[in-house]
């Protein structure tokens, strides 16, 4: 199997301001934005916690230069902030589309692990309250999000979007079942508390913590939630089936989508089709035309 490529050096890189070369243009009136007061609250009593990513500029002139591909508001920050240098992350790909859209808003496992990172430096959790301008309990709860949380369960959602009220349900149910859960969750690519709730509601007695009993669902009778467990416990079957031929799915998409494409891209055979078969090309042509534009579509601005 082949070796998948990291992104990025496995080292950070401490850059002058001045070497860094922003790749986009911000709005004349970003200081006044939620977002950049936040980020500079956060910077002047924490730091940069995340660091920017850079990529070397080419060419004769480029006198040991960076592109920035992402953190113009981090670097303006430091700007304002009177820094001389910023931590950087290089990156193998100059590429900011590429980069940009594979990171999405702050997940809250991430989150998590920033605070973390911010206290084993010594800063109090009432100073990260204070820059972030949330209540300091917040701030401790966030601390201790993956408490009694399977170290499987927190591999599978540290990058999913996931509800902070998920994690005290999770709590509620041993370590088997949070797996099952999370993996219900990543296959429904849904990860909001009410569907927690709904799986928690569904769990059997002894898949639960020993001091924790099944939560009665308003409005549902016995039989009804005899039948969501079957129910459960057949999508969590479908799912490890889809799984495990996921692999030899995704493979036989993407020889099927390059075949199709060398068709198109053939002027006889398209032709050919045009003519005798219009429905079928103008399917097939929307078909990959979709697939191109999800590729090309950001998930982060």
């Amino acid at each position: 199997m082949k070796k998948v490529r990291c992104a990025f050096e496995d080292q950070t890189l401490e850059l002058a301001l001045d070497r860094l070369l922003p790749t986009k243009k911000l709005r004349r009136d970003v200081r006044k934005t939620p977002k950049y007061k936040a980020v500079l609250a956060s910077t002047r009593e924490v730091g940069v916690i995340e660091p920017l990513a850079v990529f070397p500029e080419s060419g004769a002139d480029a006198d040991g230069r960076y592109l920035l591909l992402d953190g113009h508001i981090r670097l303006e920050v430091l700007r304002d902030l009177g820094a001389s240098v910023a931590t950087c992350l290089l990156s193998r790909d100059d590429e900011a589309f590429t980069y940009n859209r594979q990171i999405n808003r702050l997940s809250a496992i991430q989150e998590h692990n920033m605070i973390l990172k911010a206290i084993a430096r010594g800063v109090p959790p009432e100073r990260i309250a204070a820059a972030l301008e949330v209540d300091v309990e917040r701030i401790r709860s966030r601390q201790r999000l993956l408490d009694g949380i399977a170290p499987e369960v927190a591999e599978m959602l540290k990058d999913r979007m996931v509800s902070h009220g998920v994690f005290p349900v999770l709590r509620k149910m041993k370590a088997i079942r949070q797996i099952e859960t999370a993996e219900m969750m990543v296959s429904s690519n849904r990860f909001t508390l009410s569907y927690a709730r709904m799986i928690l509601a569904t769990t059997r007695p002894e898949q639960l913590v020993a001091t924790m009993t099944r939560s009665k669902v308003v409005g549902v009778a016995p039989e009804d939630l005899a039948r969501m467990e079957r129910e459960m416990e057949k999508l969590n079957v479908d799912y490890r089936a889809v799984e495990d031929s996921h692999g030899d799915t995704m493979i036989t998409l993407v020889v099927a989508k390059g075949y199709i494409n060398r068709l198109l891209s053939n002027p006889t055979i398209a032709d050919y089709m045009r003519r005798f078969h219009g429905e079928l090309a103008d399917g097939l042509a929307s078909t990959m035309e979709a697939i191109a534009t999800d590729a090309r579509t950001p998930q982060r601005e």
